[in-house]
């Protein structure tokens, strides 16, 4: 179990440093993704940006996820989902687009601009407090292959034994520094696991940019 998100990335870190010379940079998911990425950014120096995946809901319970899309429009759908809720592909995509929107809208506030990440030829290192399905990290990787990158690394403290099953055909390698037997939810396995806010995320972005 991880004390905290800072106390998953510091240990993270020590699994990331082989890559420090290899024209790398860490694409953070935010909120927790960039309390998470802190330590080795700033550890080992490496170039850094936000990758932000969102979900797309049902037309029934936008809590369920039926798919996700990131900034440049690039999404990933959980078929199955789509075919058993007969969902048209107008409804897909509206949601696209509607998503798209609020990345664009978090990423300007983040960091001051919604432009995706320089990633071709570039080792690319995604990093997440955790992943449950994989399905939103789906869409990050569809979208980051688009753009040229040489080689993805997934890096992440805990995941679920399905997502990693999931996920590992897609990237070149998973670092995942805890896979357990029965997994319920990314947070039961953190001692604190409060929802990082803006205030938190946005006082890392600008240390991180200062220095």
């Amino acid at each position: 179990m991880f004390i905290d998100r800072r106390d998953a990335g510091n240990k993270l870190a020590l699994e990331l440093e082989k890559f420090k010379d290899d024209h790398s940079i860490i694409l953070a998911v935010p909120r927790g993704g960039i309390v998470t990425a802190y330590e080795t950014i700033k550890k080992f120096g490496f170039q850094w940006d936000l990758i932000m995946p969102r979900k797309i809901g049902s037309p029934r319970n936008k809590e369920v996820a039926i798919g996700a899309v990131t900034s440049d429009g690039a999404y990933f759908l959980n078929e199955k989902y789509v075919d058993m809720l007969n969902i048209s592909q107008e409804y897909i995509e509206q949601e696209v687009y509607e998503q798209t929107k609020e990345i664009k809208r978090r990423l300007k506030k983040y960091k001051g601009n919604e432009n995706f990440p320089e990633v071709k030829d570039k080792t690319v290192i995604i990093i997440d407090d955790g992943i449950a399905t994989g399905f939103t990290i789906l869409a990050a990787i569809k979208s980051i292959k688009k753009h040229g990158a040489k080689k993805i690394i997934l890096s992440v403290p805990v995941a679920s034994s399905d997502a990693i099953a999931r996920l590992e055909a897609s990237v070149d390698e998973i670092i995942c520094l805890l896979i357990p037997d029965e997994f319920y939810a990314v947070g039961m396995h953190y001692k604190n696991f409060e929802q990082s806010t803006d205030e938190e995320v946005m006082n890392i972005l600008n240390e991180l940019y200062i220095s």
